[in-house]
């Protein structure tokens, strides 16, 4: 999954439904590419825990990659990376 823009609450309606569809289809390891991503707010944050918490749920796992040096800062800041991969660019 690849998201564009800024990844903010009214975007995040739509990457959800996206998302949820995917799990529907039964994918149980997600990769979100941030490398088109400028900002993520708390909506942002929030969409991907609880894709992370989703996918657990499954026996599956959420990785994060080519997040912007200040989106892994945000990570790093509120340890999300201790609950899912995330890597830079």
């Amino acid at each position: 999954m690849q998201p564009e823009g800024d990844v903010v609450a009214g975007t995040v309606p739509g990457l959800r439904s996206t998302m949820r569809g995917v799990l529907a289809e039964g994918v149980r390891e997600l990769v979100v590419d941030l490398s088109r991503v400028e900002m993520m707010d708390s909506s942002g944050i929030g969409l991907l825990i609880a894709a992370h918490n989703s996918l657990v749920k499954l026996g599956g796992r959420l990785e994060v990659i080519h997040a912007s040096q200040d989106i892994l800062e945000l990570f790093r800041a509120m340890r999300i990376h201790q609950h899912f991969q995330v890597s830079g660019e």
